[in-house]
Order: structure tokens, then sequence, then C-alpha cells
């Protein structure tokens, strides 16, 4: 059973970072980046936040001019910024840049970034007992301190009766060692009860090419009562109980980056369970969670950044309405 006399919808933790993306190039021919606004757990709450959930962000940014343009995006975008830290270190960067198959490829700078600086005794504990969702992913398991902060929260938010939303949301080239991406996102698994992984997070986690057959690996290990996956443009797909469903995705001719779709997805995932609340869906309750998932997903595509320009319902239910 879900709270339902929580302060906040959702709070999430991890990241919060300046996504340097290409948009043009000089008349000197270089590379023209913009500082957009991201982090995927931020992305997540500013859906929630725009489709009217009480969200609240926990993690770090640097006392710099990046640290006050997010700290602004958070307000702007209705995030409570309660729960975000200053750190001397530097706000972590992160520069996107687009493959050639339209895929995404991501260089940090974070040697240390101010997100994995974040400790156990900064976390507000009036967040992680308040809320209905608690959202976390791995980037904040890389490296100590904000290891065990992340840890730390997410069997606080346990303890209190959130429910725990997991996107592992790898980044390989973060990792000095990928097995101990993996031990934590096995971590991840154990711990949550709504869990949304991309299909090449899925191979690479159960080393199979099916993603039935991987699903049935993950799912015979961690018993997690809901998963979405997400299949990039091709769509998604649900499994909770003995229910299977999968959803086409939405073409957009207007696609300009895919930053903060899968964010996004997430976002419409979990709008779903806190309006219909907590329990075993139907086949026609995850198909239409999906299909509201797989728009707004969509619509996010056709504009850069993530956090700042996240879809309105109307919007959503617009893209719905074309079928």
């Amino acid at each position: 059973m879900m709270k339902n006399d929580a302060r906040y919808d959702i709070v999430a933790l991890g990241e919060l970072l300046i996504d340097l993306v290409q948009c043009g190039r000089s008349t000197q021919d270089n590379p023209l980046l913009e500082a957009n606004p991201g982090g995927a757990p931020c992305n997540v709450l500013a859906l929630l936040a725009r489709l009217g959930h009480p969200a609240a962000f926990i993690g770090k940014v640097g006392q710099d001019g990046f640290g006050n343009q997010l700290e602004a995006a958070l307000r702007e975008v209705g995030i409570d910024p309660r729960g975000l830290r200053r750190d001397k270190a530097a706000t972590t960067l992160a520069v996107v840049t687009t493959q050639p198959d339209g895929d995404r490829a991501f260089s940090f700078y974070r040697t240390p970034g101010a997100d994995t600086l974040l400790r156990a005794d900064e976390l507000d504990e009036e967040l992680l007992t308040g809320c209905r969702i608690f959202h976390y992913g791995t980037l904040s398991m890389t490296a100590d301190p904000c290891r065990t902060a992340t840890r730390t929260a997410v069997e606080a938010a346990k303890a209190a009766g959130a429910l725990l939303s997991f996107d592992p949301n790898l980044r390989e080239s973060l990792w000095d060692d990928l097995e101990d991406a993996r031990a934590a996102v096995a971590w991840g698994l154990e711990h949550c009860d709504i869990l949304k992984i991309s299909d090449n997070e899925l191979q690479w986690f159960t080393g199979k090419e099916d993603f039935d057959e991987g699903m049935a690996l993950l799912r015979a290990q961690y018993p997690i009562p809901l998963i979405v996956l997400s299949l990039g443009k091709t769509g998604s797909r649900a499994y909770c109980g003995e229910v299977r469903v999968e959803m086409p995705g939405f073409k957009m001719e207007n696609t300009i980056e895919t930053t903060g779709a899968g964010d996004t997805f997430m976002g419409g995932i979990l709008h779903g369970v806190l309006t219909r609340g907590w329990r075993g869906y139907t086949a026609e309750e995850l198909a239409e969670m999906l299909r509201f998932a797989n728009a707004a997903a969509a619509i996010v595509t056709t504009r850069r950044g993530a956090l700042r320009v996240m879809p309105t319902r109307e919007e959503i239910d617009a893209l719905l309405a074309r079928g």
C-alpha cells in the first residue's frame, strides 16, 4: 500500500548536472554547446511536477555559476530544492554527443563532481519519511560518500513506508570496474518495488539478447512487482505479475535529440502509479500507462534539454488523441 498522507508524492536522490548539448556551429565552424539543466532523477521529478505532483530533490551541486543555474531551474519547474546541498567541488558537467545512429555518447567532467560528495549526514530526514515514492539510480553509487548516502536514504524511505523506484541509468564510463557497476545495479534491484530498465541495460545485466529471456532471468532472481522496459523509439513493455504488455512508440517528425527521453518515460509511469494507487495492474491499465509515458517521452525528443521543457498534460493528451 502506498502512503496517502505524505507531503510529497515523490522525492528523488542523485545527480543534478549540466548537459552540454551541441546546438549548432559557430562562424569558425566550432561546435556551439548549450548548457541545459539535467540529471536523470531531476528529469523524472520535472515531469511529475509539471503534472501536478509535489516533488522534492536530494543532491549536491557546486558553489559556482552552474550550481546557481541548477537551483534556479529546480525552483522554476516546481521541484522543492530543500534537500539540495552545495560543495566547493565543481558542478558536474556532461557533454552529450549524438552518434550517426542517433544514439548518444556522454563525456563526464566529474573528478570529483559535487554530486558525488553528498554525505549521509546531509540528508533531509523529513524528505525521506514524507514521500509516497522514493526514486534513485546508480550514478549516485559510483563512489563514496554519495554511495553510502544513497543506501542510507533508500533504507530510510523504505522503513517509512515509501515505494522505491529504481532506474539503473548505467553510464559505463563512470565506473572504474564494471563489476562494481553490476553490484550497484544488483543492490538497486534487491530493494526496489518499481523498476525501469532500458533494452541495452537488460542485455548487459542478464547476458541475454532476447528481451523476454532476459526479463525472465531477471524476474526469477528479483521478484519486483512492476517492471517497465524501455525500447527507445520502438516503444516499451511492462511486466506486472503474470501480465505482459507491449506498446509501440510515437513517431515524431521533428525529433532533435533524445536526452531525457527515458527519464520522461519513467516519470510518465510513476504518474500512472500515483494516480491509480499501488496494486496489481490489469493489461488495459498497463497499456494506458505505457502509451502515456511513450507520448511524454516522444514530445521531449522534439526539444533540447529535458528538465525545463517537460510536456504539459494537455500536450500529452493531444498526442494520445492522434493515435
